[in-house]
């Protein structure tokens, strides 16, 4: 009779956070010993595969630990893909289905990947006696005889001693039941099951037969290929456990006790019960009964403590009470609500996250705001509100110009045949209503036009410039983008400065940001209009940025300033905002690229050491506002510093090699995946993230659709 081990990888071992991840998982992580708990079943197994074959089903993400660690055993198995996780019945139909057509006579011995068995040799032993109990036309389970009255673990009720029927199943019970279980016989559900697959397929035929029939339909026919994915007909498969599905039903599940020792390690206490949990630099003075794991290059000291387990990740410190243990999951939970990350198990290639961020974009993201989003006169809307209602009964001439930046882009791109009218309209009206006669563009206007601030922001000249220059690469009505830069670029002359730089008449007088975005665009026309001034005008924002705005002992860039251009007086001077730090990275990397200028792609470097000390790595997200000593001066996270985070490491990732370079590439995943955090499926986005991890109930801001665009743009250049 052949045996086909069959080791189900499902479970997300959330009570062992932060150590348990949904992207890496308690049974690929080694918990116990120097290998994963994946890998000790799998050596466990291994010698019951006489005459068949081990067969692993995990979820689709996780294939790559299968393979990785498998292949480190020296082992082979067939590998069945789940696309979702359906609970244990549908996974067990996958895999007796798929013995079905190998071997209609052959045995399944169905195992849990995640589970301490320290006594292989006793496991295998109980194992056979179960495969030739089951070879009678039986379901066996096997029974673990309890250790204590324990609340964690489910019980088996058998009708006598010894091999024997199930007279129940029993849910995890309370104290009280488990005491009084204890001493009435009943077993531990391991959740091991043995059966012919004759056998279990006929009873889930009975009991199941839709969930079978969904399974069947997904179920790829058996071939060369080691590992096969699941079709979608899996997802339409009843989410239900193998225990409510047939084994609670069923008159052929039968019970053998088992004396081994055991532990589905569910938490801390269960980990610390082995003796064998510890991990990493741990010093200690007269603590007792302790548990403690420091990651790699962390150190945990303690000092009279007692029945505490402390599990220190890089990202994340869980410190509880070993009494406690079970509590953990509700913790998770908790965090789930406040939308905390769980880091990627690894950095997926950036054409992945191009194409996620793309179809965001181009399919629900910009529809939404080119109809709900824009006036009848052309006029783009400042908010939308849940509902896509538009918020707000003004418009600033940044947002105009914003949005046609986005659509220029959008139209150049290929992505709505619409979108290039929709810039040309948007322009044409904001030329209507925003145009100065020294040609120059006020701040704000009313919705029906008229002047609320006729104030001209350098701020927002810079942006007119930015929008002028994507339409005219993108063949939209390039004359008169032409004609408005050239007057706003001459006309800025009247802000010009003795010492340097430009005047900002709305807000600060001094700032480095509207110098920051007039440097973007002018890198913008210089690519269409390399004989233009906009070269001479980027190297002398530069020139300033290298006399003043960055610090010359810190590396790191200021905010404000005084006449003189050195920093203004109290908070204002002390400010460093990390978004600004990667932005400005970002464009003095393109910029000394340009040049073959090595300041600026070292003074870049600098720019983003000095951002990296405002991520919030519990969060996973850049925070708003630095001080001087590079310390969070506010904990609060907008959207906008995300974007800017992952163009710098996408950009510098370009200019290095080797570990730096890889490194660079998981900061840019990291800074995807808080980027994410504030994008919702309808095309909208929260803006304002707080402290305690809960985003601000806000209409979605139409100016963030420039960052996240521009980020998908340097997505689009790095990948090719």
């Amino acid at each position: 009779m052949a045996i086909y081990p069959v080791i189900l990888c499902g479970g997300a071992g959330t009570r062992l956070w932060p150590a348990s991840r949904p992207a890496r998982p308690k049974q690929f992580i080694d918990l116990v010993s120097d290998v994963s708990l994946f890998q000790e079943t799998v050596r466990r197994v291994a010698p019951l595969a006489a005459g068949g074959r081990i067969v692993v089903v995990a979820g689709r993400d996780h294939r790559g630990f299968v393979e990785e660690q498998l292949a480190a055993l020296g082992v082979e198995s067939d590998l069945i893909l789940e696309p979702v996780g359906r609970d244990s019945a549908p996974a067990m139909a996958a895999a007796a289905l798929w013995i079905e057509q190998i071997d209609p006579d052959g045995t399944a011995l169905f195992v849990a990947s995640d589970h301490y068995i320290p006594d292989a040799p006793a496991f295998r032993e109980a194992m056979n006696e179960a495969v030739t109990a089951a070879s009678h036309g039986r379901i066996v389970t096997m029974g673990m005889v309890p250790t204590s009255a324990s609340s964690a673990y489910g019980y088996i009720q058998p009708a006598g001693p010894g091999l024997s029927q199930v007279e129940r199943f029993v849910e995890k019970p309370g104290q009280a039941d488990a005491e009084r279980y204890l001493g009435e016989g009943y077993l531990w559900n391991s959740g091991n099951f043995i059966a012919p697959v004759r056998t279990l397929l006929a009873e889930m035929r009975t009991f199941v037969p839709d969930l079978v029939a969904s399974v069947q339909s997904a179920l790829p026919n058996e071939g060369q290929e080691r590992a096969s994915t699941l079709g979608p007909a899996f997802e339409t498969a009843t989410r239900i456990s193998i225990d409510y599905a047939v084994m609670e039903k069923s008159d052929k599940v039968w019970v053998l006790p088992a004396g081994f020792e055991w532990s589905d390690l569910g938490a801390w206490d269960a980990v610390a019960a082995t003796g064998r949990g510890a991990r990493g630099g741990w010093v200690d003075k007269d603590s007792q009964g302790c548990l403690v794991r420091a990651a790699p290059g962390m150190v945990v000291a303690t000092t009279g403590l007692s029945n505490l387990a402390i599990i220190a990740e890089p990202d994340a410190v869980l410190v509880c009470d070993l009494s406690r243990a079970q509590d953990v999951k509700a913790l998770v939970e908790e965090l789930g609500r406040r939308k905390t990350p769980s880091p990627r198990s690894e950095t997926p290639p950036l054409e992945v996250l191009s194409e996620q961020l793309g179809q965001w974009l181009k399919l629900n993201a910009l529809p939404l705001w080119a109809t709900l989003g824009v006036d009848a006169d052309g006029a783009f809307a400042e908010a939308l509100d849940g509902t896509g209602a538009q918020v707000g009964d003004f418009r600033r001439a940044r947002v105009q110009a914003r949005q046609a930046y986005v659509y220029s882009l959008a139209s150049r791109w290929g992505w709505g045949a619409g979108y290039a009218a929709l810039v040309e309209r948007g322009l044409a009206q904001f030329e209507a209503t925003n145009r100065r006669a020294d040609g120059l563009y006020r701040t704000r206007v009313s919705s029906a036009g008229a002047v609320l601030d006729d104030a001209a922001s350098l701020y927002d000249q810079a942006f007119i410039l930015l929008a002028t220059a994507t339409a005219a690469s993108a063949g939209i009505d390039r004359a008169r983008c032409t004609q408005t830069a050239a007057s706003v670029v001459a006309a800025l002359q009247s802000l010009a400065l003795p010492q340097g730089g430009w005047r900002e008449p709305v807000g600060p007088a001094y700032q480095a940001n509207a110098h920051m975005h007039l440097l973007e665009a002018a890198l913008a026309w210089e690519a269409l209009d390399p004989d233009g001034p906009w070269a001479s005008l980027a190297d002398a924002i530069v020139g300033l940025t290298k006399a003043y705005f960055i610090d010359a002992q810190g590396g790191f860039l200021r905010e404000f300033f005084g006449p003189d251009w050195l920093p203004a007086d109290g908070e204002a001077g002390r400010l460093v905002e990390p978004g600004h730090q990667f932005e400005w990275a970002w464009l003095l990397t393109r910029w000394g690229r340009l040049r073959s200028d090595s300041w600026g792609l070292e003074a870049a470097r600098r720019l983003f050491a000095a951002g990296e000390h405002g991520l919030d790595r519990a969060r996973g997200v850049a925070i708003d506002e630095l001080d001087e000593a590079l310390q969070p001066r506010s904990f609060r996270a907008r959207l906008w510093p995300q974007t800017e985070w992952l163009k710098a490491a996408l950009i510098l990732s370009e200019t290095v090699e080797g570990d730096e370079h890889r490194g660079l590439l998981d900061s840019a995943a990291a800074a995807f995946d808080g980027l994410w955090l504030y994008l919702g499926p309808d095309g909208l986005w929260r803006d304002k993230l707080g402290p305690d991890g809960a985003f601000e109930t806000e209409p979605a801001p139409a100016s963030s659709l420039y960052h996240i665009v521009a980020a998908y743009r340097q997505l689009r250049e790095t990948t090719g």
